[in-house]
């Protein structure tokens, strides 16, 4: 009974974008802030695959009508709580008698997710823990709602997006929230990135507690931090700080360590009272391999170097070109948009004349979908570099990325 719940709700919510994409094709007005209202109300209590994908086109809020993205926004810092006495069951079933376990555990979670929430706990000798908690029946009900979420995804066809790319999306979706149901690989990854970053001192990574984990709780020592979506009226040095932290580790995870951490919400991230930088979730961990790296970055230089043919030619190479007909003013446009931030000395990524251009630049590149679309095998990769890249936006980053990427442009060339 549940499970068909589930189902209509997922298609009534469906039906409900279906007819605002329509009324978009036909030159009407859609009430996206209306949309994104259902959306999150429906989403936020269903969690699970759905909610997972709402948060991920969340991130893309330089092409999304601004009153969805807000209302999308709000799924990654306001998601409504599952009921404690399920959570509690859970925990029980893991641990046992609670109180025997711990002094303290907090009912209301302190953070809440598309895939489980977090809850403080204090033991008894006085330590304070994080409990991850992987929502109730959530590994049953995660097949049933990939369908669902595939036959949503369907949608996409009204954006002019081809099958292939929705078939990699989902593909992507789906290997991504069956990883994050493992909670056993998230504290192998934990450990991991513990022991490669321990000599950026400006970086902070929870320990796991593998004697306190199991299928569906992950425990780790508790680090305080405030989260990076509320540090705007934070000091500009402690923010600079934190960005140039946040660019050095990814620098580092790409191009030493081919892999990159694939969820990059804000809610991710915060920062401690050293002002370091905080990394609270390691649930999806992606490779990158080498070759595709040293193909992106091609298309960078061609893109920094304002030459659309060789703009056409890099994205022909990565696949993320296909039929007649180069849109070769539109690379000319993107070019002259993104350069900026490239320029010799440090950059503001807060210039709201960048997001202004490429916001600008969205309808034409919808408009290009037939012969423009991300390259099926680095749609993954390409969503989370968008996602880190606002996360430097929220800092109010200044960056000097023509001295950062020149080394990289030419280690791509050997």
């Amino acid at each position: 009974m549940r499970e068909r719940g589930r189902t209509r709700r997922l298609l009534g919510l469906g039906a409900r974008t279906g007819g605002a994409l329509l009324r978009t094709r036909l030159g009407g007005q859609a009430d996206w802030r209306a949309l994104g209202e259902a959306l999150f109300e429906g989403l936020s209590e269903l969690k699970g695959p759905a909610m997972k994908l709402a948060q991920i086109m969340a991130q893309w809020d330089d092409l999304l009508p601004p009153d969805l993205a807000d209302e999308l926004a709000r799924l990654q810092r306001q998601a409504e709580p599952m009921p404690w006495e399920s959570i509690r069951r859970t925990l029980v079933e893991q641990y046992g008698d609670l109180d025997i376990r711990f002094r303290e555990i907090e009912a209301r979670p302190f953070a809440s997710a598309s895939m489980g929430q977090v809850h403080r706990a204090v033991t008894h000798d006085g330590e304070t823990l994080v409990l991850k908690v992987q929502y109730p029946g959530l590994a049953e009900v995660l097949e049933s709602d990939l369908v669902q979420v595939r036959r949503l995804m369907a949608l996409g066809r009204w954006l002019k997006v081809s099958q292939t790319r929705l078939d990699a999306l989902f593909e992507e979706l789906a290997a991504s929230l069956r990883g994050e149901l493992d909670y056993h690989a998230e504290a192998e990854a934990l450990a991991r990135y513990r022991a490669r970053y321990a000599h950026l001192d400006t970086l902070v990574i929870p320990e796991p507690l593998p004697g306190l984990s199991g299928p569906r709780v992950l425990a780790m020592r508790y680090v305080a931090g405030t989260p990076l979506r509320e540090l705007e009226g934070a000091g500009g040095e402690e923010r600079q700080r934190l960005a140039t932290t946040l660019a050095d580790w990814l620098t580092e995870e790409l191009f030493t360590f081919g892999e990159l951490h694939a969820d990059p919400h804000a809610g991710n991230f915060a920062a401690d009272d050293q002002g370091r930088l905080v990394i609270y979730d390691l649930g999806a961990i992606i490779p990158v391999p080498e070759a595709r790296l040293k193909a992106m970055m091609r298309l960078l230089e061609a893109t920094l170097a304002g030459d659309p043919m060789a703009m056409d030619e890099a994205l022909l190479s990565l696949g993320g070109r296909q039929g007649q007909g180069a849109p070769l003013a539109l690379y000319r446009e993107a070019a002259e948009a993104v350069s900026p931030l490239f320029r010799p000395g440090e950059q503001d990524f807060s210039d709201v004349r960048v997001h202004r251009r490429l916001r600008d630049l969205s309808p034409r590149v919808w408009a290009a979908m037939d012969r423009l679309q991300p390259p099926a095998d680095t749609l993954l990769l390409s969503r989370t570099l968008n996602g880190h890249y606002w996360n430097l936006v929220r800092l109010g980053a200044r960056l000097d990325m023509h001295a950062r990427t020149r080394p990289l442009l030419a280690w791509a060339q050997r």
